[in-house]
């Protein structure tokens, strides 16, 4: 089983300014994150967070898709994920033409983080029903699946209706890219189990989950709980292929890090079953950053006997 890393993308870290945000520090960290060997490189998605999750600890994001392209087009190797998009949050079909179009263009290298959001603020400013995200969130990714054909399809949503419609060019990988089912909930899980290709857990300890009103994911216990749980649903709907596990972030790379500490960290995951995972780069610098990036990858990710 191969085991995947993915690192964490700063440029939502808008407060240094041009060290992030900017275009050569996509041309800079792109290529440091695929230097280092990192398999995928990340972005997160808030279009319109509130001021007062901001302020209190949330961030700023930058477009997904814009993000990504721009790092696809600087690289060759690395694939480009987002961690993760909130899906409810935009017509089905706009987001299968952005994902269609991102895969075809970087030949296939889009890995697509899906969940369903906790920012109640946020839906509200963007004109879509909180209480209706998950069953929106299924609706989605049903909706997109029949996109991705490549075929004429006919389809009825909520608020919407095609009736006979094609999106070309379809995704370079097929029937799609992974989608990786963000979400530490039950309903989470069997979403992964019917829709999914692989889970995608925020791994944070459980004072953070209780702020954010989400299901509490933070230790190898509890991936193995819920691992056994999909387990069963595999069997209920009749899936014979469980999907893999693909944390988000367990690692912070810091200046004077324990690269034994990141190996140990990634091994014992590997051996309850999980398929990936990710790190993010605590740095002031893009210079620092990339740095710190590729250290990793020398001490850790060349090292890794996974």
């Amino acid at each position: 089983m191969t085991f995947t890393l993915s690192v964490t993308f700063p440029f939502d870290h808008i407060q240094f300014g041009d060290e992030f945000v900017s275009m050569a520090a996509v041309h800079e960290i792109s290529r440091a994150a695929e230097d280092a060997g990192f398999w995928s490189g990340t972005v997160t998605d808030h279009p319109v967070p509130s001021y007062r999750w901001l302020d209190n600890g949330g961030h700023y994001a930058q477009d997904p898709f814009v993000m990504l392209s721009m790092v696809a087009a600087v690289t060759t190797r690395l694939m480009v994920q987002s961690n993760i998009i909130v899906l409810p949050y935009r017509n089905p079909f706009i987001t299968a033409r952005s994902v269609s179009s991102l895969d075809a263009f970087s030949n296939g290298r889009f890995v697509f983080g899906m969940g369903a959001g906790y920012l109640k603020p946020e839906y509200k400013a963007l004109g879509v029903d909180f209480d209706s995200r998950n069953d929106l969130m299924d609706e989605y990714i049903r909706a997109m699946k029949l996109a991705w054909t490549g075929e004429d399809f006919s389809f009825e949503g909520t608020g919407y209706t095609a009736v006979g419609n094609r999106v070309l060019p379809t995704p370079v990988q097929k029937p799609h890219p992974p989608l990786l089912i963000g979400g530490n909930s039950k309903r989470a899980l069997r979403r992964t189990v019917e829709l999914g290709d692989a889970w995608h857990p925020f791994i944070v300890p459980k004072m953070v989950t209780d702020t954010a009103r989400t299901a509490n994911i933070s230790s190898t216990e509890d991936i193995s709980e819920a691992i056994r749980y999909m387990a069963e649903h595999c069997e209920k709907v009749g899936r014979k292929e469980p999907p893999q596990v693909i944390c988000s972030g367990t690692f912070t790379i810091k200046p004077g890090f324990s690269a034994q500490e990141a190996i140990d960290n990634y091994s014992e995951l590997k051996e309850i079953g999980v398929h990936g995972s990710g790190a993010s780069v605590a740095a002031e610098t893009r210079g620092e950053w990339c740095d710190l990036a590729r250290q990793f990858g020398e001490e850790v990710i060349a090292k890794l006997d996974l």
